[in-house]
């Protein structure tokens, strides 16, 4: 297939079945995995229609990888009953001290 023009290209995808697109307007891509999000900036985004089955090809404009810290109920539960505070100032705390229980309590306590 090297030295085929697009042309000639689509008109084969076409016979066999396989149909493509561009996402238009799309911001960005977010990939979730435990502990970690891969952000993918002003992407391109290809829709590729092969036999009643869907693919994305993505090409990002940029990349940022951020951790996220996942906080579990029991440990909001517990700083709840220990600093004597409502959910939302649990979990904040909980967030601001980055998990970490004992400065969370000590925190909330404090004030």
């Amino acid at each position: 297939m090297m030295g085929m023009n697009p042309r000639q290209m689509k008109k084969l995808m076409k016979q066999m079945g396989i149909k493509m697109e561009e996402l238009e307007g799309v911001e960005e891509v977010v990939i979730r995995m435990k502990g970690k999000e891969i952000v993918l900036k002003d992407p391109a985004i290809t829709v590729i229609i092969a036999q009643g089955e869907k693919s994305y090809q993505i090409v990002p404009g940029s990349e940022e990888v951020r951790e996220v810290l996942e906080i579990s109920e029991e440990d909001i539960k517990l700083v709840m009953e220990q600093a004597g505070v409502d959910y939302e100032a649990a979990k904040k705390a909980l967030e601001e001290a980055k998990g970490d229980l004992a400065e969370a309590i000590l925190k909330l306590t404090e004030e």
